[in-house]
């Protein structure tokens, strides 16, 4: 991960999707998709949690599929 800084910065800036959660309210996984990583076509995901309005980086990492959660971006527009 650490050839992938810049990425990881893209992907909190500009976040694809962003899903609360399901075991911490407090953590959300930002995740955008990467043609072109060392181990091929993945989601990269940074998961920030949020403790008395400060937000941090636990980690982030490469993973084929999105965690099911609470989708809180894009947010759905028809309801």
């Amino acid at each position: 991960m650490a050839t992938m800084e810049a990425a990881i910065e893209e992907t909190l800036l500009r976040p694809e999707r962003v899903v609360q959660s399901f075991s911490d309210p407090q953590t959300h996984l930002y995740y955008r998709l990467y043609f072109r990583t060392i181990v091929g076509r993945k989601f990269l995901c940074v998961v920030v949690k949020t403790v008395d309005n400060d937000a941090f980086v636990l980690t982030a990492y490469l993973t084929d599929r999105i965690k099911k959660g609470v989708t809180l971006w894009p947010t759905n527009q028809s309801a």
